[in-house]
């Protein structure tokens, strides 16, 4: 491994984190829904699931699911089922238009499982995740290189990502307040729902 590959993959990475994805939607509307505990843990599902996934890829294992057709298009089809379920939600709060005071954080239990879940599940069911370390990893780094320095490589990019989305929480839990009233909630969660549907849509439609 060259420090020069590693920078490369480094700004790959991060360009590839800035894209607005599921995870992005998904962090977003835990945070505005019920704060910023809430939104932490669901960047935490998330990092861990890429970390997870990264380490799978490293260890060889990410091969075997991606060439197990009937393994990856269950994992897709159980991704795609996630969003849809996830954007109707948010587009039942827009049609509904009731939500409650806003609340501390440590006034509502069951939020950090809450967030952690979906967070997690947002990134586990997306294979497309799994087939991204398989991908990009031999571009910077050869396959026959000793298993720390895959597992460095892929777990960078949860690092990143998991760095992003914490810095994400932090600004919009600061700007809640006025993102929580009802009329601005309702259309935030009305495109947050389109979003995820439209990611479920992607997802659905692409081939492994």
């Amino acid at each position: 491994m060259s420090w020069s590959s590693y920078a490369s993959f480094l700004v790959f990475a991060l360009v590839l984190v800035l894209i607005p994805g599921a995870d992005f939607a998904v962090v977003t509307r835990n945070t505005l829904a019920a704060g910023r505990r809430r939104g932490r843990w669901s960047a935490i599902g998330v990092a861990t699931s890429n970390a997870l996934q990264g380490g799978t890829a490293a260890a060889g294992l990410g091969t075997l699911i991606v060439r197990s057709q009937p393994l990856f298009e269950t994992i897709r089809w159980a991704g795609v089922a996630y969003l849809v379920y996830l954007g109707a939600q948010a587009w039942r709060s827009a049609w509904h238009g009731s939500y409650p005071p806003l609340a501390a954080d440590a006034a509502v239990p069951g939020q950090a499982l809450t967030g952690f879940r979906q967070g997690f599940l947002s990134n586990i069911t997306n294979p497309k995740v799994l087939a991204f370390y398989l991908a990009v990893l031999p571009q910077f780094v050869a396959p026959s290189a000793p298993l720390q320095i895959l597992l460095a490589f892929a777990l960078s990019h949860a690092v990143l990502s998991l760095t992003y989305l914490l810095v994400l929480v932090g600004a919009l839990n600061r700007v809640r307040a006025v993102l929580s009233r009802r009329r601005v909630r309702r259309w935030l969660d009305g495109l947050t729902g389109m979003a995820l549907l439209g990611f479920s849509a992607r997802l659905a439609a692409e081939s492994a």
